[in-house]
């Protein structure tokens, strides 16, 4: 089991000034795995402080200076490849497998390519008779969740530091033992003193502080649109500047004259990534009524081929939820899905067979689902597609745009063309084009209630700078 009984504040492992602690459970067996510090709000606090006094000196560092701790950054993470996939697998469930190449391999490609930019990057411009310079915007604020946390906390450390931030990482209590794993390879890297602290806790408590601080300059938030609101409330006050990646409800749209095998097998797929607990996973499958039948089973086949059990299993594709809590909601919404009339195809909400302990749920498909149905509206965060029809592309479309979220998708047909063509009438942040692949330089982020700002590539380090403009005194015309 893996304790830390510190905070990471001022470039020191700081004892907490309360007693409060957090156990952190393996979500394959229920057990303990973890315990970390129940941070306060004299922590929040002195973390905060210890950002703004940093900030100054950390800003004047040559971009290419700053590059190299990213860089060292990195390497401290690819070193501790084996132990931060397994503490991952344990917090959140995905197979180790996956973990290693998806929860470890993408922060580790991040640090690196966060250190490139912040090499190539133009910082200053002339603009006429101005000088536009790019600035960092201050003291940034991080609240990242669990599903994909060092990912999640890389795509906001690493870019905010990039651009000569400083900054304060809340972790999700649920899966926080690699946010410290990376603290201890931030300190390794001897970056400078506050420009990067970690203090762990409740949202309610130390989010809560790092996001209504007036020393804060920035709040950027992954997780619930209820709770991202909160977080934009709180940072009005002082008219910070917010980034939110929040919630997604999105739709995989296969056209009639589509490869359906391909396009179902890959929505299933895309639905079920890390148990479903993925903000853009393609939870609603549209596609034609008149080939309803054939996707039902081609649908019932694909989820029915995903193996559930232990993540450290290699023969296992479908791990555990994270929490007793997220069990409890995606447990709900199936039974939701039940009383409201939906066909349930596969699944359902009773522990898949041979499994006794453990956060697991069945792969669940429901067929003939209503584009008003609570599962088809609401985020359940589990292993659960709801399969719609409709009878043209018009409808299609509709649909597809029915929902206060717009943060993924997909869109399936007989061309490139014809696919490309739908996805621009789709509101959706990202779309992806007959199973084209994840870019991690592209940018990530929302339309609606997924959110504002942007991840990823040169576009999340643009979010932590400002621009300034410096007048030139020209001559005057011949």
């Amino acid at each position: 089991m893996k304790i830390y009984d510190r905070l990471y504040i001022g470039g020191q492992w700081l004892t907490p000034s309360g007693t409060g602690t957090i156990d952190v459970i393996d979500s394959g067996t229920e057990a303990v795995m973890g315990r970390i510090p129940e941070g306060a709000v004299a922590d929040a606090e002195a973390a905060v402080e210890a950002a703004k006094l940093a900030f100054d000196s950390w800003a004047a560092t040559p971009a290419a200076t700053r590059a190299g701790y990213l860089e060292k950054i990195a390497a401290n993470l690819k070193a501790r490849t084996d132990a931060l996939a397994a503490s991952i697998c344990g917090e959140v469930g995905m197979p180790l497998k996956l973990s290693r190449a998806i929860q470890v391999g993408s922060p580790v490609y991040n640090w690196n390519l966060y250190a490139k930019l912040a090499r190539e990057f133009e910082f200053e411009a002339h603009v006429g008779n101005s000088v536009v310079v790019r600035e960092p915007v201050g003291v940034v604020a991080a609240i990242t969740p669990w599903n994909y946390p060092l990912n999640q906390i890389t795509l906001k450390v690493a870019a905010a530091l990039a651009a000569g931030c400083t900054v304060v990482l809340k972790p999700s209590e649920v899966a926080p033992l690699n946010a410290f794993m990376l603290a201890e390879a931030i300190d390794e890297a001897g970056l400078p003193a506050g420009v990067f602290n970690l203090v762990s806790g409740y949202g309610p408590v130390v989010g809560e502080v790092i996001a209504s601080h007036p020393f804060v300059d920035m709040v950027s938030f992954t997780g619930s649109t209820r709770a991202g609101k909160r977080v934009a409330e709180l940072a009005a006050a002082t008219v910070k500047r917010v980034a939110l990646e929040l919630g997604g409800k999105s739709a995989s749209v296969v056209l009639d004259d589509a490869d359906l095998a391909t396009a179902v097998k890959s929505t299933v797929a895309a639905c079920y990534l890390n148990s479903g607990q993925t903000c853009s996973a393609h939870t609603r499958l549209i596609v034609p009524a008149a080939r309803y039948q054939e996707v039902r089973e081609l649908a019932k086949a694909a989820a029915e081929a995903f193996v559930v059990g232990d993540p450290r299993d290699e023969a296992t594709r479908l791990g555990p939820l994270a929490s007793a809590a997220q069990l409890s909601r995606v447990r709900e919404y199936i039974e939701r899905g039940i009383a409201e009339g939906a066909e349930l195809v596969t699944g359902g909400a009773h522990m898949p067979d041979g499994l006794t302990k453990g956060y697991f749920v069945r792969p669940t498909v429901f067929g003939r689902v209503h584009p008003k149905a609570t599962i088809a509206q609401e985020e359940i965060f589990g292993p659960v597609l709801s399969i719609l029809t409709y009878e043209d592309e018009e409808e299609a479309v509709r649909i597809a745009n029915d929902s206060i979220y717009g943060l993924g998708g997909a869109v399936w047909a007989g061309s490139d063309e014809r696919a490309i063509a739908v996805a621009r009438r789709i509101r959706t942040g990202q779309v992806d084009i007959n199973g084209g692949a994840w870019n991690m330089q592209a940018p990530f982020g929302g339309f609606k209630q997924s959110g504002y700002g942007r991840e990823n590539g040169v576009y999340g380090l643009e979010e932590y700078l400002e621009y300034k403009s410096m007048q030139l005194k020209v001559p005057k015309p011949a």
